[in-house]
């Protein structure tokens, strides 16, 4: 037997006893008899893991010494029973993701790779969710207005994109007017700027959401293989993930039960609580990202650049200095819709920081053309 191997036999077998052993502490702390008994079957399949590693270390002739939990797990387990099961789970949520996948790469544990990954969507939805009758900070917060308007993730990446288009331009043309460039060069310059960073951007957006597209339908693809291997073990998972939301024991096997007469609904469901993917969507469409993204970034890099196409010369470069502080006092407004600050307070930061880069490049620019001539 490989030394790496039984290596990963005893930290595999730590681990999971360790899980066990938290999740059994978190049990006793937890006052609501439905997520007690959720924590019990977390800390109950964390144990029959445990045993897959002990049997192949005993396969490997190796004794597996006495377990004693971690200090982490001893720490988080006092924490629950002192603070409430809730005060720790953010933390166990965001361990149990980051090892979704751990078992994945090893193949001697392909068994139970798709029950970790269940146990992470459970332990996820459990640390999102309220026991019942309580209501938390954080359905609180969603309830409030200005929580929600605080959440346009869309709206934040088209300000964003606005934003790079105007900055980037703004300061590639105030770098070459320093330089002392004809106003034809800087236009050109303008132009080519728009271009390129547009494209770029463009590019940089299909790129982004074809390959998200294609982790998606291969994971989903996974899960469908395991839904035909493993099937009750699926099953299993599901019914815990409804318990997790809420739903008492015998509803949730219920609920796991007629969606597994429906291969495609299981599937779909799967995918959506355990993955966290819309198998409907897949991420959205790279192409209508990638024309969002060219024209955002576009309309940016115009404001600079427009005044040169009417006007030469000095007007010109005041023309473009007032057109991108306009801009970006308009950004800045926009900005507050998702910053939490005042308008005019996002507003003059904005304007001032921009204006500061395109002051910078200019006198770089003025810099590099005294120093050529």
């Amino acid at each position: 037997m490989v030394t790496d191997d039984i290596r990963r036999y005893q930290t595999n077998l730590r681990d999971e006893l360790d899980g066990a052993a938290l999740y059994t502490a978190i049990a006793e702390a937890e006052p609501d008899p439905l997520r007690k008994d959720l924590f019990l079957q977390l800390a109950q399949a964390e144990a029959r893991h445990a045993e897959l590693w002990r049997a192949k270390l005993a396969e490997a002739g190796v004794k597996a010494t006495p377990y004693v939990p971690s200090f982490r797990t001893r720490l988080l387990g006092k924490l629950a029973q002192r603070f409430g099961p809730r005060f720790v789970m953010p933390t166990i949520a965001a361990a149990e993701f980051a090892d979704r996948n751990k078992y994945a790469i090893q193949a001697d544990a392909r068994s139970i790779s798709a029950e970790e990954r269940g146990h992470a969507a459970i332990v996820q939805e459990m640390a999102r969710t309220s026991p019942r009758g309580t209501v938390s900070g954080a359905d609180i917060a969603r309830a409030e207005p200005w929580h929600r308007g605080a959440s346009g993730n869309n709206l934040r990446a088209a300000v964003l994109g606005v934003n790079d288009g105007l900055v980037s331009n703004f300061c590639l043309i105030m770098g070459v007017a320093g330089a002392g460039a004809d106003s034809r060069i800087i236009l050109l310059t303008g132009l080519a700027g728009l271009i390129a960073g547009a494209c770029s951007m463009a590019l940089g957006e299909w790129l982004s959401v074809t390959n998200a597209r294609e982790l998606a339908s291969t994971q989903i693809a996974k899960e469908a293989e395991e839904l035909e291997q493993t099937p009750q073990a699926e099953q299993h998972e599901l019914a815990l993930i409804y318990q997790a939301k809420g739903l008492p024991k015998p509803e949730a096997e219920r609920i796991a039960a007629e969606l597994m007469r429906n291969k495609k609904a299981a599937l779909d469901t799967l995918a959506r609580e355990e993955l966290g993917i819309d198998p409907g969507e897949l991420g959205g469409s790279a192409l209508a990202a990638a024309v969002t993204s060219f024209a955002l970034f576009a309309a940016g890099a115009v404001c600079p650049v427009a005044p040169f196409i009417l006007l030469h010369g000095a007007p010109a470069i005041i023309a473009s200095i007032a057109a991108s502080a306009v801009a970006l006092c308009g950004v800045g407004v926009l900005t507050s819709l998702f910053n939490g600050r005042g308008a005019w307070f996002s507003a003059a930061r904005q304007t001032l920081f921009g204006c500061a880069a395109a002051a910078l490049t200019y006198g770089i620019g003025t810099a590099l053309g005294v120093s050529l001539s």
